[in-house]
């Protein structure tokens, strides 16, 4: 895969035109790329606005590390291209198919295993181009990491899911891939393996990702030759295959086969949350970044887990609210405050509530 072999179509004009008649005919738009994050969120009805054509590398220079791509563009493309020169996206974000767009990724706000120890989505976007409310195709930020006076939208964009305009293009600052990766897995209880990734945490080692499920610890070290083979025999451990970490990221781990009774839940806490007081077996619980995100698979109804989680700092997202019979928001509801500054947000950047209404929350 080279950036010539990915299709380069450009359909911003065609795309601001049904914007603006959208506008006009007060119409709401349901953003599409691949469609493979539909879940994530509440469902939209309104006319669609096809994105995946609207696709290709804009540039790419690999020695600034930045590149900036079309919306529509196919992740799996970009990564392919990115590696071509040992170079990746640092928030690995999850695929959920092979139809998945940069675009629904940046959308989303969904970031991998490698989130805590690389950063977030919003971290690696230095620029966008949005077409707003009445069909203009603007530029915000730029290919330099700086931020200027005001709304910083093209980070704002990052996991607002298209509720406040429609990303065209993207510009990322990369990272090179790392020299060196090795994999393992320690048996060790719940209570150890947080104790222990705590005091790892506090060591300047080539960790990348951290996860804890049933007895087992797994790791990923990434970094220079030696200081990882420092690390591994340190560490010691068996050797785990690294497509475990990709497993992981995209839910495709036996974990994330739910029963027909049960919901699967992401829980976001601060590091080093020590275990919630939860009636949910341990192997219904997947401890991902170091334990600050976990995985539940469970009949527990949401108020249940959201005062839990709320008791600590965190909050609770449901991932399939639909076999809940709707009973579940799929977002924590916002406190007065942040709603109001929502609400101000999204009627300064969409008075007739055109793009992706509902998606977010129900009210806008």
């Amino acid at each position: 895969m080279t950036e010539r072999a990915i299709a380069d179509r450009d359909i911003a004009d065609a795309l601001c035109e049904q914007v603006r008649s959208a506008y006009d005919a007060r119409t709401p738009l349901r953003i599409v790329g691949g469609d493979t994050r539909a879940f994530y969120g509440r469902p939209v009805e309104g006319q669609a606005l096809q994105m995946a054509e609207h696709s290709g590398i804009v540039s790419y220079d690999p020695v600034e590390l930045v590149v900036t791509v079309r919306a529509g563009t196919r992740l799996s493309d970009l990564q392919e291209v990115l590696a071509e020169k040992h170079q990746m996206l640092g928030f690995e974000p999850p695929m959920f198919g092979e139809a998945s767009t940069i675009g629904g990724a940046v959308a989303t706000g969904l970031s991998g295993p490698r989130r805590p120890w690389a950063g977030a989505v919003r971290d690696f976007v230095l620029g966008t181009r949005i077409i707003t409310q009445e069909g203009k195709l603007l530029r915000f930020g730029g290919e330099v990491m700086k931020n200027v006076a005001g709304y910083d939208l093209s980070r704002l964009m990052a996991g607002a899911q298209g509720t406040l305009g429609v990303l065209t293009d993207i510009s990322f600052k990369v990272l090179p891939i790392p020299t060196a990766t090795h994999s393992l897995r320690l048996t060790i209880g719940l209570g150890e393996a947080l104790k222990k990734l705590a005091e790892l945490g506090r060591k300047p080692l080539p960790i990348t990702a951290a996860a804890w499920h049933h007895g087992e610890l797994f790791l990923r070290l990434e970094g220079g030759k030696s200081s990882v083979a420092a690390t591994q025999a340190s560490l010691g451990g068996e050797p785990l295959d690294a497509s475990f970490w990709q497993e992981l990221r995209d839910h495709t781990h036996a974990f994330f086969t739910c029963s027909a009774d049960q919901s699967l839940w992401r829980l976001s806490l601060p590091p080093n949350t020590a275990p919630l007081a939860l009636d949910i077996p341990e192997a219904d619980i997947f401890y991902d970044w170091a334990g600050s995100q976990r995985w539940l698979k469970t009949t527990l109804d949401a108020s249940t887990l959201r005062d839990a989680c709320s008791a600590v700092g965190g909050h609770a997202t449901c991932y399939t609210p639909q076999l809940q019979g709707g009973a579940a928001d799929p977002f924590t509801p916002l406190n007065a405050v942040v709603e109001k500054y929502h609400r101000n947000l999204k009627a300064e950047l969409d008075a007739h509530g055109i793009f992706n209404p509902g998606r977010l929350y129900a009210a806008f």
